[in-house]
């Protein structure tokens, strides 16, 4: 297999080596495409498994002893390999269960098994220390009272539910597993009245409706149970009790009842075999078509006769959280940095969420310490990063990002994460400036299952232009939140990607205990060739961010997007109250910029050899700070912590992302007056950036 791979290796390179990289003037590919080539024969899937079973062999919450072990050998591991490994620790609040009681106390009496079973095909399922089923930042609570079945529990939901003349209003909602995060869920019942909030896994998403369940197949059994945060992190990530600062020993933290981010009510999750007599004990209409499940049972609306107490009580404790930090000094500009971050911290065992991901990372810092000891130093300082509580809210990574904003606004070129791994489709999400940049990484990177390049499964399968390009043509998605790039881009304003393969099928054991060694070897990435490859690609982009002579960014494909999505704004049915005129001229003069800037780009690359360290250096700040310009200090509204213009996770989204989300949340509310104060700033921030860049294109002038 290694033979294969590094055959199929050669024969790109051959090809690669005809093509253009971007920030490397033409006499330097010859040598960066062999540097790659050497790189990614180093990666070994076998090594990869190999510290996925050691990482995943127990369960390993954030803030426990467990987690900690696991910061700890991986540093071990990496100093082992050369590398400069530290801890860097935190603390923060990481609540978890004390009591969890679920009773149907009519029309009927049921008690809910509040419990996954051991699969005896899965010796970890059965592991000591798992942690129960339960939403973190769950409110503490003790009610009783009557059901009401509101679909995934978004605010589209809520206004069938009033058409209807049905209100939750001292009821405790029922919800499904989909469409919206987790935290929006109870939020949103919230915001209409209930008291609690039951949210449960139903088959149409994630279990038998899509195949076989574990153990015969990958999908979630009768008894799985979906843990995950519900804090509001749409209003800030991180700890909840030091918004906007780092939360170390001994610092600042607010009270509990001051916590902004925290849920009102107590909310659970249960299973579909919990569910499912709750659901048959509800009356009132027939929910419409696409409010079914896949459950054999008629679904209605309620309320009740369903009536469910649902007691929680929380150990509320401050705990450490544990981020490995690894430093590659840069040789030519330290003062510039290269980083890239996956979290080790599981809810139980996450074997696919997350350590198929930090075990890629581990084998690519592997890789890179190898190339040292071949004599390669980067021209930039290379960061790895293994965050921790990444599962309750981004913590270690937000925390992190907090303590070293001024460092890293001043410093960070550019930052990339990964999460989940499985064998599937490339995905990639970030910052357009980079657009191009993943666009060429997928020119050059091999999918491991059809050996054809990753960008040209981007092409469309029916209806393509006959003019299609894989490179030119090659679009990435906007980052709304849900991982370890949040503090980046939408808080400090620096350029971020989120790549990986998926397949979707992890979906099946996402957060519960079946999320094991068994499952992934048998359904993830039975060869490990994914997260290899995956270790790969995260090596050549590291390689070529931090030795571009001049750094691969490019605006002309942003403003395309950007004007996408202004377009996008004003069909918006309050988009036409909306003074839309201030924005699109901005954007006018914006687009302009970037071509002139792109084409200015393009004769500096061909003359970056020759050019003067200082000279080098000074462009390459502006081209890295163009994404600061990007933000506004005073953040957008109701969520100041918030500050990129251009890309938001949405307020009843959670994850999901708004584009130009001030001006596009506010229309969307039908407020107007907002909307107009909105589109006034996003108009300043498209000139800031414009300005930013024709300054950027002055310092490319000067090489």
């Amino acid at each position: 297999m290694k033979r294969t791979i590094l055959a199929l290796l050669g024969a790109l390179t051959a090809v690669q080596a005809q093509e253009a990289i971007r920030g490397f003037p033409p006499q330097h590919v010859p040598a960066q495409v062999e540097r790659e080539k050497q790189v990614r024969a180093i990666p070994e899937g076998q090594r990869i498994r190999q510290y996925l079973r050691h990482i995943a062999a127990d369960p390993h919450l954030a803030g426990t002893p467990e987690s900690q072990a696991i910061a700890q050998w991986a540093a071990r591991q990496m100093q082992n390999w050369g590398l400069d490994a530290t801890i860097e620790e935190f603390e923060a609040l990481l609540p978890t269960p004390k009591r969890r009681v679920v009773e149907m106390v009519a029309p009927k009496r049921f008690t809910p098994k509040l419990a996954e079973p051991v699969i005896p095909e899965d010796p970890d399922s059965g592991d000591k220390g798992q942690l129960p089923g339960y939403n973190a930042y769950a409110a503490d609570g003790d009610v009783t009272a009557e059901v009401v079945y509101v679909n995934y529990g978004t605010p589209d939901d809520y206004k069938v539910l009033a058409e209807k003349g049905i209100s939750v209003k001292g009821k405790i909602a029922l919800a499904r597993y989909g469409v919206s995060w987790r935290g929006v869920k109870p939020k949103v019942a919230a915001e209409h009245g209930a008291v609690g909030c039951l949210i449960y896994s139903d088959p149409r998403e994630d279990g038998y409706f899509a195949g076989d369940v574990f153990p015969k197949g990958p999908w979630r059994p009768r008894d799985g149970v979906q843990r995950g945060s519900v804090m509001d992190m749409a209003v800030h990530p991180g700890d909840p009790l030091s918004p906007g600062w780092a939360s170390e020993k001994g610092g600042k933290r607010l009270p509990l009842k001051e916590a902004a981010t925290l849920q009102k009510i107590p909310v659970l999750p249960i299973s579909w075999g919990d569910a499912l007599p709750i659901l048959e004990s509800l009356e009132g209409d027939v929910v419409p078509e696409d409010w079914r499940g896949a459950l054999p049972v008629t679904y209605h609306f309620g309320p009740g006769p369903a009536k469910i107490r649902l007691a929680l009580e929380t150990n509320w404790t401050t705990r450490p959280v544990h981020n490995v930090i690894v430093r590659i000094p840069g040789a030519e500009y330290p003062d510039e940095w290269v980083l890239y971050g996956n979290h080790h911290d599981a809810w139980v065992s996450g074997a696919n969420d997350p350590v198929s991901g930090a075990a890629s990372l581990m084998e690519t810092a592997r890789a890179l310490g190898e190339l040292r000891k071949k004599g390669w130093r980067p021209k930039r300082t290379i960061i790895l990063a293994l965050w921790d509580a990444e599962e309750y809210g981004l913590i270690g990574s937000t925390e992190w990002v907090e303590k070293h904003r001024d460092l890293l606004r001043r410093n960070a070129v550019a930052y990339i994460n990964s999460d989940s791994l499985s064998k599937g489709s490339f995905g990639s999400g970030g910052s357009h400036t980079l657009e191009q940049f993943v666009a060429e990484l997928a020119r050059d990177i091999v999918d491991p299952a059809t050996k054809k390049p990753l960008s040209e499964l981007r092409r469309p399968k029916q209806n393509a232009p006959k003019d299609f390009d894989p490179v030119r043509d090659f679009r990435i998605t906007a980052l709304g939140s849900g991982s370890d790039y949040t503090a980046f881009v939408h808080h400090a304003g620096i350029a971020s990607l989120n790549l990986g393969f998926s397949g979707g099928v992890s979906r099946g054991v996402y957060h519960s205990i079946y999320d094991s060694v068994a499952w992934y070897e048998r359904f993830g990435d039975p060869g490990f060739q994914y997260t290899e490859a995956f270790s790969q690609l995260a090596a050549t982009a590291l390689l070529r961010l931090a030795d571009a002579p001049l750094l691969p960014f490019e605006f002309s494909r942003l403003t395309r997007t950007l004007s996408e999505y202004l377009t996008e704004v004003g069909k918006l049915p309050a988009g036409g109250k909306v003074a839309l005129d201030g924005p699109r001229h901005a954007l006018a003069r914006l687009t302009d910029a970037a071509r002139s800037c792109d084409a200015r780009y393009g004769e500096a690359q061909a003359k970056a050899a020759a050019a003067r360290p200082e000279a080098l250096a000074r462009a390459n700040r502006h081209l890295f700070e163009t994404e600061r310009a990007m933000l506004r200090a005073e953040g957008l509204p109701k969520r100041g912590w918030f500050k990129h213009h251009f890309y938001a996770p949405g307020l009843y989204t959670g994850y999901g992302v708004k584009t130009l989300p001030g001006v596009r949340e506010a229309a969307e509310a039908e407020d107007p007056a907002e909307a107009n104060r909105q589109a006034a700033a996003l108009a300043e921030v498209f000139d800031t950036l414009r300005r930013k860049i024709e300054e950027t294109e002055k310092a490319l002038a000067a090489l």
